[in-house]
């Protein structure tokens, strides 16, 4: 929670003050103490003109990266200003949040929040990624909040880079490791990087690097490998010069347990570092490239510097197999921070618009896109990212659907399993799911609008009428799956609800016979051929009807057949309301 000061210049304000005292628990101090008190704060609140606020504050500004945010208030509390610190210091933030809780408006100034860009001196912060100090950061920013061509070079996957791929604007180009090179770099006014890995030695362009923690060092270590810091300095410099990856990126160490007294050990720990000890057995059951023959049978595993950096990493990929020196291996493995992930996804009925807000973000960041092709338009695949493996599954069977997810998984990737309409809904996820649930594969499911409800909104119907039906039964014909006894169709037909039946217009002789044997053949019924989409038809009629519409138009399993007197319905509705609602009135006074 920030720590902030509240400074009513005038009289007029003190009400103001009490009023942000409430809200944010801050404490009143008086204009004279400001000075003395300038770093005890997280923020300074002026209330009053912004003249005196910044006569008070100019001689003690010294820099944005250390300063505190200050915002001034008008003494009506009308208007919130940031001051000073407005991206680095939280003001701007600080300054929205006072004007949603006074009721005042915010006035921000500063030009990528006014334009929606990325607080791009401050992503360091948000995600927290270390910031490579650089004298291009200034012209980095300048290039980027004035929309001139920006190259945006991603090398890892995770929340904060998920989040730039997904908000990224027109001016900025994404590139990722294997697509960049210097010769490239010529093409734009500044680059922003985002790599465990120096990408950054040789540009001629403005350059702002952000460094990720992403890396576990896997260790092997001789018995007293000594000394401690030459031992981590040849590991160092080996990393640096030969690898090139950035020390800043390690995120910990691992290592067997019977190690944990090593010199090299403690050193680390020492220098701040967190070292994480695996058993022989657990190292044992992780298949690596380079086992040793050797360390069986000192240690009781193939591997130590190799399979602890993949286990500390969450199964993560291995970007430098083991490295030897005279005392020391050491391996290094590329963190998954959530592992691999499947997000089973609802496409909706088809049109690319109608897919959930969720779905589409999930398709922007996926590492593959499993999307059932028979059904699900491409289209709706085509906001992938670059590199992404976007396949149909029309042609694969379910075990090469299953063992292709697999392979992604263990990857640590995140998976979409696109599926139309709504997947609980004759989805065909349940061998799936357990699949996913025997390998202990992370899922979960997005749901979509399915094609019932387009139904609905084509044929400009309600589905559910007072006093005239409402129940929807959602349901299919009996073709090569039989259905249960008590879901016959002419069983569900008594009711005389509306009915949307799936899957079913190959079968429709036998449909239309089932529900003649409860509902009265003129009882309107429609045939929607590929709602949503741009070859959508739909045709109306009476249920008589329906098996001769459906074989005179030649539909196909993608038509939705909807039963029931609420199609088109519109009589007697506004005299039923009426009384409805004039009966809820006369109960709500009494």
């Amino acid at each position: 929670m920030q720590k902030i000061a509240i400074i009513a210049v005038s009289r007029e304000g003190a009400s103001v003050a009490t009023t942000i005292m409430r809200l944010c628990s801050g404490e009143i101090l008086e204009r004279s103490d400001v000075a003395a008190r300038w770093h005890d704060f997280d923020a300074f609140v002026f209330i009053g003109a912004m003249g005196i606020c910044v006569r008070t504050i100019a001689p003690l500004v010294e820099d944005k990266h250390t300063d505190p945010a200050v915002v001034c208030v008008d003494s009506l509390g009308q208007h919130v200003i940031p001051v000073l610190s407005g991206h680095v210091g939280g003001a701007n933030t600080l300054a929205e949040a006072l004007s949603v809780e006074l009721g005042a408006r915010a006035v921000i100034t500063t030009q990528s929040d006014l334009t929606g860009l990325w607080a791009i001196d401050t992503l360091d912060r948000r995600f927290g990624w270390h910031k490579q100090t650089s004298t291009d950061e200034n012209r980095v920013i300048f290039a980027f909040v004035g929309r001139r061509p920006v190259a945006l070079v991603i090398g890892v996957r995770d929340e904060g880079t998920d989040y730039l791929r997904s908000t990224c604007p027109p001016h900025v180009t994404i590139f990722s490791e294997e697509e960049w090179s210097d010769d490239v770099a010529g093409q734009f006014e500044a680059v922003v990087i985002v790599s465990c890995r120096k990408l950054d030695s040789n540009l001629q362009v403005p350059c702002l690097c952000y460094v990720p923690r992403l890396l576990t060092v896997g260790l092997g270590l001789a018995h007293a490998a000594a000394p401690a810091d030459a031992v981590w300095g040849e590991i160092y410099a080996d990393l640096c010069c030969r690898q090139h990856l950035h020390p800043a990126a390690i995120r910990e160490f691992a290592t067997i347990d019977v190690k944990a007294d090593e010199p090299v050990v403690r050193f680390l720990q020492a220098e701040g570092f967190r070292v994480r000890f695996f058993t022989a057995n657990q190292l044992a059951a992780v298949s690596v490239p380079t086992p040793s023959a050797t360390v069986a049978r000192h240690v009781g595993t193939p591997s130590v510097a190799e399979a602890a950096a993949i286990l500390d990493s969450n199964n993560g990929h291995l970007i430098v197999t083991k490295q030897k020196g005279e005392k020391w291996t050491y391996a290094v493995a590329e963190v998954s921070p959530n592992g691999g992930h499947i997000e089973i996804v609802g496409a909706g009925p088809g049109d690319p618009d109608l897919i959930s807000v969720r779905g589409r973000r999930m398709l922007e960041q996926a590492d593959l896109i499993l999307y059932a092709g028979s059904l699900v338009p491409k289209t709706l695949t085509d906001c992938h990212k670059v590199g992404a493996v976007v396949r149909s599954s029309a042609d694969m069977t379910l075990e090469e659907q299953c063992a292709l997810m697999k392979e992604h998984y263990d990857r640590g990737h995140l998976i979409v399993r696109l599926h139309t309409g709504d997947p609980c809904i004759f989805g065909a996820i349940q061998e799936q799911m357990a699949f996913f649930d025997t390998h202990g594969m992370h899922y979960h499911i997005t749901p979509g609008i399915s094609s019932f409800l387009a139904a609905a909104a084509e044929l400009r119907s309600q589905f559910t009428i007072p006093e005239r039906t409402q129940t929807i039964i959602l349901t299919r014909g009996e073709g090569r799956t039989p259905m249960p006894e008590r879901e016959k169709l002419h069983l569900l037909a008594r009711s005389q609800s509306t009915m949307c039946i799936f899957l079913s217009a190959a079968i429709v002789d036998d449909v239309q016979r089932e529900l003649l044997q409860e509902y009265p053949e003129m009882t309107p019924v429609a045939a929607c051929y590929h709602l949503t989409w741009p070859d959508q038809r739909i045709y109306r009629g009476q249920l008589r009807d329906l098996s001769r519409i459906v074989h005179d138009n030649h539909l196909t399993l993608t038509t939705m057949l909807v039963v029931g007197e609420a199609i088109d319905n519109r009589s007697g509705l506004s005299e039923l309301y009426s009384k409805t609602f004039t009966h809820l009135f006369r109960k709500a006074s009494e």
